[in-house]
């Protein structure tokens, strides 16, 4: 059993305990429920933003304990004033060590995108990012069949919600649809956890040329964000890059100002 495919079985325990907690019609009583919500889309490609995801992120399975003393609200909003075009709050709690709460703090600073980060696998989580503050929800393409990744994108689609939707391989290419518009691959190996951009560029060509393309993990170079532009990238997540440092705030205006 894969690292992925622990975090899906808990995760089926961890929403259907949630649901018992909140209802949907509770969701929707939210102050954030009936917001407009910011493009995915419409940042990465504003020639005033920097394409640049930046995440926030405290720990994760690979790496363990990344950084546990940033605070949330401090960190997005220099990344906001870094020119990133989207922000992403990792809110798994088990294997990332995030919260709802850290999306809530960090949606207060925010006049960017902001994508709930976690393992969706019911349409009850979509409900909880649109209350939570979310403009954007990830769906993992292994992860979801492909009545799943259509129903999951409508849903998010009618709410108001942009979709990153990611992939690792050509194979889980397939299951885009007309409601996917912002397509992620992610270049790290979910076997060996290996990371390389290759794996982007070997993907791009075959990545509708109607999505925007964005290249996931391993990108700690400028030079290697200048590679992936020439190749037809236009988004690039970054998390531990930045994250790893005393002050990933002020790491991400470092870096994305040479860009």
């Amino acid at each position: 059993m894969t690292i992925l495919d622990e975090i899906v079985k808990y995760k089926i325990e961890e929403v259907r305990a949630q649901k018992k907690l909140i209802s949907v019609e509770e969701l929707k009583k939210s102050q954030y429920y009936y917001r407009e919500t910011y493009s995915l889309k419409d940042f990465i490609i504003d020639k005033n933003k920097s394409g640049v995801i930046s995440e926030f992120k405290r720990k994760s399975p690979s790496k363990g304990l990344i950084n546990g003393d940033a605070k949330v609200s401090d960190v997005v909003a220099k990344y906001q004033l870094a020119a990133a075009s989207a922000v992403s709050v990792l809110t798994d709690s088990v294997s990332f060590g995030g919260s709802s709460d850290d999306l809530i703090e960090a949606r207060k600073v925010l006049q960017i995108p902001l994508l709930r980060k976690d393992f969706v696998i019911d349409e009850y989580q979509i409900h909880e990012a649109k209350s939570l503050g979310a403009d954007v929800i990830l769906l993992i393409a292994s992860i979801l069949t492909n009545d799943e990744v259509k129903a999951f994108s409508q849903l998010a689609k009618s709410l108001g919600l942009s979709v990153l939707f990611e992939v690792h391989n050509e194979e889980e290419l397939n299951k885009i649809n007309s409601d996917i518009e912002v397509v992620g691959v992610n270049n790290r190996n979910l076997a060996t956890f290996e990371v390389s951009i290759q794996n982007s560029i070997s993907l791009v060509d075959k990545i509708p040329s109607r999505c925007v393309k964005v290249s996931e993990s391993g990108i700690s170079e400028v030079e290697k964000i200048r590679e992936l532009k020439r190749h037809g990238f236009k988004g690039f997540l970054i998390g531990e890059n930045f994250m790893k440092t005393d002050s990933p705030g002020e790491s991400a205006i470092k870096f994305i100002s040479n860009i």
